[in-house]
């Protein structure tokens, strides 16, 4: 029903307002007497063979939502009645900011696809933690952590260990997005020696905590092998939790899209089916080259329940969909569980 009559009219819409709408949409559904117990009995998958239990966490199914759907953490409790094991808020940046001029997403339609530069839109830490106030516990969180826009190059790590430290009680884990092509000084956040010094400063705040949380990198899609290699230098050396690969691409090579209506779209990250392989590919050196040494959560290009086995076979520990679920709908989280547990019975 989602793909025949629901997606074509929501395509109809500006991406952005579209986002908006079915937000305010699913709220509303929600509130109505039995709708939750529907949503549940539809989608979830209540089985023991799905729990994985990784950096300290037991997880429901490996299957998570990625972050940038829900920013601002005002519908995970709603989201988590479609079956994911866990969600990822943000990214949070220490005050909030209006992101990118719109337009700034854009439907690859042809190439099942997204390109989006909205530049970490997000209404700040205050209004993230009031809204995680409200975690009725269905559902693990993942807190995404960015930079201000306007911060100056010498005090992105504050920035980063602001939001750390103002969301350590209240998400299961955190995630370092130094890989988002949408924000300032992209270069500066992928440099090793900066890295290891701000993986190092969010760790010193992680041990002064009474329960420390799990601490991953996001990490893009486009890095050749020689910066995988350090990526993999750069796990065994800090010791952080995990990674995750991977984030949304530059590259625009093979798409389907005209080059006149990439040209009219301009710059942004492309995530979907046209990132697929190459996310796959980077799992899979990580895994192959570190000898499995550390976790891993796919993400990049899952449409489907084989696009999802795929990225496990690769090496990968979890996976997470967002543009999969704007194009498959909510039933792909139970299509891939299913997936899952008939592999296991074989």
């Amino acid at each position: 029903m989602y793909k025949i009559i629901i997606r074509p009219i929501l395509f109809l819409f500006d991406p952005e307002k579209v986002h908006y709408f079915t937000f305010s949409f699913i709220r509303f559904l929600s509130k109505i007497p039995f709708i939750t117990s529907i949503f549940r009995s539809l989608y979830l998958v209540n089985d023991k063979k799905l729990e994985r239990k990784l950096f300290g966490i037991t997880f429901k199914n490996p299957v998570g939502l990625a972050a940038g759907f829900d920013k601002n953490a005002v519908l995970y409790n709603e989201l988590a009645n479609f079956g994911f094991g866990f969600i990822e808020i943000g990214t949070v940046t220490p005050k909030g900011q209006v992101g990118n001029p719109k337009k700034r997403l854009f439907r690859l339609k042809k190439d099942e696809g997204i390109i989006n530069r909205m530049g970490f839109n997000n209404d700040g830490i205050e209004a993230a933690i009031n809204n995680l106030k409200k975690n009725k516990g269905k559902v693990i969180i993942g807190g995404n952590l960015g930079k201000n826009t306007t911060t100056k190059i010498e005090n992105y790590t504050k920035d980063y260990c602001e939001v750390f430290t103002a969301l350590h009680s209240y998400v299961d884990y955190f995630v370092l997005n130094v890989s988002c092509p949408n924000v300032g000084s992209h270069a500066k956040l992928n440099d090793k020696d900066y890295l290891i010094e701000l993986i190092s400063a969010v760790q010193k705040l992680n041990n002064k905590e009474e329960k420390q949380k799990p601490i991953l990198l996001k990490i893009a899609p486009d890095l050749n092998n020689l910066q995988l290699d350090e990526i993999i230098e750069l796990v065994a050396e800090t010791k952080i939790d995990g990674v995750i690969a991977s984030n949304t691409s530059t590259n625009r090579d093979n798409l389907k899209t005209s080059k006149e209506r990439l040209q009219e779209i301009g710059n942004g990250g492309v995530s979907g089916q046209p990132i697929k392989k190459q996310s796959t590919k980077v799992i899979k050196y990580l895994a192959d080259n570190s000898n499995k040494s550390f976790p891993i959560i796919g993400v990049g290009g899952i449409h489907s329940a084989e696009d999802a086995l795929e990225k496990l076979n690769a090496g990968a520990d979890l996976v997470q969909i967002y543009t999969g679920f704007i194009y498959e709908g909510p039933s792909l989280v139970k299509k891939i569980n299913k997936a899952i547990l008939h592999r296991l019975s074989k």
